[in-house]
């Protein structure tokens, strides 16, 4: 049991990509008090949990149910990530969006952690492994995810203001990029591995 928890904990690990979406985390908290940056990681946390856990458990019947396959998924959220990146890119004030009480939702809880790579991945690490050591895995990684999220307000203090516009502005960059990949893969889907 532990070993299977631990070879499905790796490859969920990758697909949340806790690490790669800190500046992300950077750039949608820049500016927001402490407390509200807080309770935008939190709410992210409970989202991914949520929507993780209940794809895991009823996500196969839902999409077959509504006719929606992971390629519908990965371009719907690859279309919200590039619109999300071309506004962080092309507004000249960096309070381009003001902060909703939904951020923690989206884009921070669904697309970013639980998106189409986790979701995907989740579905199969259950084939390979089972259905207790993915649930296992997918909530030890969106507990992480808030764990490195919640460094990442100190890594702003460490690059200060400056630092941390140019960061976000590359970090914009690469959301472009990844909505991009995502909406490819997608489409991908439809025509067949290339």
């Amino acid at each position: 049991m532990f070993n299977n928890i631990l070879l499905s904990f790796i490859p969920v690990f990758v697909a949340v990509d806790a690490i790669g979406t800190l500046p992300i985390v950077i750039t949608l908290t820049q500016g927001l008090d402490r407390k509200l940056k807080n309770r935008i990681i939190v709410q992210s946390m409970i989202t991914a949990l949520c929507l993780a856990v209940g794809f895991v458990l009823i996500g196969k019947l839902v999409f077959q149910a509504l006719g929606i396959t992971i390629g519908d998924f990965m371009i719907a959220g690859g279309i919200i990530l590039f619109c999300l990146a071309i506004i962080d890119l092309i507004s000249p004030v960096k309070r381009r969006r003001l902060p909703g009480d939904d951020m923690g939702v989206v884009p921070l809880g669904t697309p970013l952690i639980a998106g189409p790579a986790l979701l995907t991945t989740s579905m199969l690490v259950i084939s390979e492994y089972g259905l207790i050591p993915t649930l296992i895995s997918v909530v030890a990684n969106v507990l992480l995810a808030g764990v490195f999220f919640r460094f990442a307000l100190a890594f702003v203090k460490i690059l200060g203001d400056a630092g941390t516009k140019a960061l976000s502005k590359v970090s914009s960059l690469l959301l472009a990029a990844i909505a991009v990949m995502l909406v490819r893969k997608g489409l991908a889907s439809f025509v067949g591995p290339t």
